[in-house]
């Protein structure tokens, strides 16, 4: 029963930490896109 819990929090944990990078990724990229678009920052 401890394994499974641990299994499962290290999942979670996974799963959230990919999450992030992902959406920092995301939004470094459209940042990019968006400069490269209209010569400009981006909004807010």
């Amino acid at each position: 029963m401890q394994n499974e819990m641990t299994k499962r929090l290290m999942w979670s944990g996974l799963l959230a930490g990919l999450g992030a990078l992902a959406s920092v990724a995301t939004a470094k990229l459209a940042a990019a896109i968006w400069r490269k678009a209209f010569d400009e920052d981006p909004p807010e």
